[in-house]
């Protein structure tokens, strides 16, 4: 009896060590170094929940990469989540993840990417810029400040190279021109653009009976999905912020919005 038991321990061991995600799975692990501050987040998309952000220098463990756009990684005090594959952002060193496989998902090549995957990569580059100070008539040139229409500008230049007109009425015309122009912000998908109207109050009533069809556009912003828009529009505010829609003026001020891509 105990022959046999010992026969069935070491099946048992050779068994495990042939199975995917085991010894062989570890050889698959490699190392990455931060090299440019980026969103750490808990789903491998811009929109995931943000945990916080990776610092220059954070050397992280690469466990997967779930699509072409993002590393799952385990930082050096053991949170788990996934940040941007853009060697811009990290820099991996040693062997691949295990290829994961046939899947059911369309998948497009960096220079033909799917409408959804180009607004998540217009949010990442948004993203990067959190904190940015605020300047109004900003220098379109560098990216040491912004006022709004000058952060959507560059967050479209950097993800995905759409250069859009330097001011919030000009790109709100480029996207009437365009099509596909939405006024209920609730219908509006992540990395659609949104026009605002200046502020009368922090009520509703304040904005009963304004034409929002004709009314001018002093502000804009990209909707980040679950009634959030990223923008800027004060020093005061701390520059580059997230800000909540719904019950806000934000939500009163809203004009229109849409894809410009």
């Amino acid at each position: 009896m105990k022959k046999w038991a010992t026969i069935f321990v070491a099946s048992a061991m050779l068994v495990t060590a042939s199975l995917p995600g085991s010894a062989a799975a570890a050889n698959n692990v490699k190392q990455g170094e931060i090299v440019s501050g980026v969103s750490f987040r808990e789903a491998p998309r811009a929109t995931g929940s943000f945990i916080r952000y990776l610092k220059t220098g954070e050397r992280v463990t690469i466990m997967d990469q779930p699509n072409a756009y993002w590393y799952k990684v385990r930082s050096e005090n053991g949170d788990t989540g996934y940040v941007s594959t853009q060697a811009k952002y990290i820099k991996a060193s040693g062997s691949r993840p295990a290829d994961p496989g046939p899947s059911n998902t369309v998948s497009a090549p960096v220079n033909g990417a799917l409408p959804s995957q180009q607004a998540e990569r217009v949010i990442a580059a948004g993203m990067k810029y959190l904190g940015t100070p605020y300047e109004f008539g900003s220098d379109r040139s560098t990216t040491t400040t912004f006022d709004c229409s000058d952060f959507v500008r560059q967050a479209f230049l950097d993800g995905v190279g759409l250069k859009l007109p330097a001011d919030s009425r000009s790109q709100g015309q480029y996207l009437k021109n365009k099509g596909g122009v939405i006024t209920d912000w609730t219908k509006l998908k992540p990395g659609d653009v949104m026009f605002f109207m200046s502020y009368r109050g922090s009520k509703p009533s304040a904005y009963a009976g304004v034409n929002k069809s004709t009314a001018r556009i002093t502000h804009n912003g990209i909707y980040l999905g679950n009634g959030k828009v990223l923008h800027t529009y004060s020093k005061k505010a701390g520059g580059v912020r997230i800000d909540d829609l719904a019950n806000k003026h934000w939500e009163y001020r809203f004009l229109f919005g849409g894809s410009v891509l």
